[in-house]
């Protein structure tokens, strides 16, 4: 099962997953090492996506409301 999420959702969820690495790597820099299992984790969520064309954090942002827009 294959997903079209458009440009405007790939952009927002590249944005999301962007915060989501440099945010991690600064707590695990700062605060605690293992923050750096979350960007790991995020990691490998791109690396599947990349194969399955889906990704739960698209699903979440969907959830929350936020549609495609018009091209």
């Amino acid at each position: 099962m294959r997903f079209d999420y458009g440009h405007h959702n790939d952009l927002r969820f590249r944005v999301v997953m962007l915060l989501f690495v440099v945010l991690s790597v600064a707590l695990g820099y700062f605060v605690h090492p293992g923050f750096f299992l979350f960007t790991a984790f995020v990691g490998l969520n791109l690396f599947q996506s990349a194969f399955s064309k889906w990704c739960p954090m698209m699903a979440i942002l969907r959830k929350l409301g936020v549609k495609d827009q018009p091209a």
